[in-house]
């Protein structure tokens, strides 16, 4: 059986990350992680007419990018798993219409890339495919638009509140390859703890990373000291000490290798990004810029990253309905 405990599946014969690509916007271009990044844009345009043709833009060429750097042409590549936030994932259907490879569009909110990198690995585990490509777009712009308020109206953001990447991020799986692998994947349940305010994702989120978490550990027998790094995916500064705090009081003791990708990817204090970030681009392309390069460069040899997802719409929101939390995990590895 492949299938371990309640919620994960181990791969006898892991998966090969052959290789990444991630291009960002303007503000994560100023952040910490900036030299990790394949492109960093100089506007949230990027030459187009509108911030959704901007998005589709930046999966499109995120897309072919890590293709190419792979050495790959789309014609080897047997499905793409990609999706984004915007009602019906537009930004992945209009930006990979003429990309000519099989297209899964999912679901996930924020925890789509993760998701589509459970479920290539799936597929190339069970021999429907040999090579798969996951990628994820988030855009601010597009996203504040559809989620919350018209940037026009410059209402003031609460503290609890995070930004929305500007990006996307992409991965190229395989059947065969160097490392790093997929050794494990959990998937998560939908955890629900009542929480209505969308300017506090963090606090909705965290519940759900806790019930992943606990379920990967108990699944795998691992704890938390195997591995050298913990990510969660956009808790920001609120979720992840709300989660640090909750793993603490089941048993886990998480403190000294965890860490949150939202938190990562902006310096809060200088570009006043309150909680920190969010969006299906922050774990995207904090994993395909950071996380992928340590790993190549064995700076990082075992990671858990639990990509968080709030599956929540504006039509919810607007009928008083709580946030549903998400979240997906993989264990990357570069020694097997």
């Amino acid at each position: 059986m492949k299938r371990f405990g309640l919620q994960s599946i181990k791969f006898d014969n892991p998966i090969t990350i052959l290789e990444t690509a991630s291009i960002v916007g303007p503000k994560e271009a100023q952040g910490p992680m900036a030299d990790y990044f394949d492109k960093c844009l100089e506007d949230e345009f990027w030459e187009e007419k509108t911030w959704e043709k901007a998005e589709s833009k930046i999966i499109k060429e995120t897309t072919n990018m890590s293709i190419m750097k792979a050495g790959l042409s789309p014609t080897q590549i047997n499905y793409c798993f990609a999706g984004d936030l915007l009602n019906q994932c537009i930004s992945s259907s209009f930006g990979l219409r003429e990309l000519g490879i099989p297209l899964y569009g999912i679901f996930g909110a924020c925890s789509t890339f993760v998701e589509g990198m459970q479920l290539a690995s799936i597929f190339i585990d069970g021999g429907a495919a040999d090579k798969c490509i996951c990628t994820a777009s988030s855009h601010f712009c597009s996203a504040e638009k559809q989620f919350r308020f018209p940037l026009e109206l410059g209402n003031q953001r609460p503290p609890t509140s995070q930004w929305t990447v500007t990006g996307a991020g992409a991965a190229v799986l395989s059947k065969s390859g160097n490392g790093p692998y997929v050794t494990y994947i959990t998937t998560g349940k939908v955890v629900d703890m009542g929480i209505k305010d969308a300017n506090n994702m963090g606090a909705a989120m965290a519940p759900a990373a806790l019930d992943t978490l606990i379920a990967h550990f108990k699944d795998t027998g691992r704890k938390p000291s195997y591995y050298d790094a913990i990510l969660t995916g956009d808790l920001g500064y609120i979720g992840k000490d709300i989660l640090t705090d909750m793993s603490m009081s089941k048993g886990f003791n998480i403190k000294s290798n965890y860490n949150d990708c939202g938190v990562l990817i902006f310096d809060k204090n200088v570009q006043d990004t309150h909680s920190g970030g969010s969006g299906c681009a922050c774990c995207a392309t904090i994993f395909s810029g950071y996380v992928f390069n340590k790993l190549k460069q064995k700076g990082l040899k075992k990671v858990l990253l639990i990509a968080t997802g709030a599956l929540t719409n504006s039509t919810s929101a607007q009928q008083g309905e709580s946030i549903p939390g998400i979240a997906h995990a993989i264990s990357v590895e570069t020694d097997i």
